[in-house]
């Protein structure tokens, strides 16, 4: 995706060999045009699959996801990382691993809002080792329905976690993939 790429040299920071900071439009402030075409595109690419639901996690996922579902005309869900009051029973739980953060958190969705009947598009903002998307397409498959795909804004492609999500059965689209952030600097996988 052109537009993306643009964005990701014009204002993405690298910050070692593991980490690409994009905050000034992805992750802390966010481009609402650039989220619209985010959306679309993914709308575009996983055209035909008879989507009900998109899922996402909180935070950064959700800016994509809520665009991907405005364009679809699908509820949006995100799996809370925060303890809630008010969420507390009859929830789906998986713990994920984050490796921006170096943390586990509990991820919870209501059981209120999938069902087994539900074909779910997951979308998140970064993919590197697969760990929430793994826990997302768990949470999908305790329900009993189907994940239709693996949308992500921004894969470090040099991390194992598309291969790892391919590998178990998921599609997994990218709408930019990063082949190395070595010596500073972003170089895209060829061909893209």
């Amino acid at each position: 995706m052109k537009l993306l790429k643009e964005k990701v040299m014009a204002e993405g920071i690298v910050l070692g060999e593991q980490v690409l900071k994009v905050d000034s439009f992805l992750n802390h402030q966010m481009d609402p045009m650039l989220m619209k075409e985010v959306g679309s595109e993914f709308v575009r690419r996983f055209a035909g699959e008879g989507i009900t639901k998109v899922l996402t996690i909180e935070s950064s996922g959700i800016a994509p996801a809520i665009m991907t579902a405005l364009e679809l005309g699908v509820p949006m869900i995100f799996a809370r990382k925060n303890k809630s009051l008010t969420l507390k029973e009859d929830i789906y739980v998986e713990s994920v691993y984050s490796f921006t953060k170096r943390e586990t958190n509990e991820i919870t969705v209501s059981k209120k809002f999938l069902n087994a009947d539900d074909r779910v598009l997951i979308i998140d903002d970064f993919l590197a080792n697969g760990e929430a998307a793994f826990g997302l397409a768990r949470i999908v498959e305790q329900v009993g329905a189907s994940v239709v795909g693996i949308g992500i804004v921004i894969e470090k492609s040099f991390q194992p976690g598309s291969k790892l999500l391919k590998e178990a059965g998921y599609r997994v689209d990218s709408l930019v993939r990063i082949a190395s952030l070595e010596n500073g600097t972003v170089t895209f996988v060829e061909g893209e």
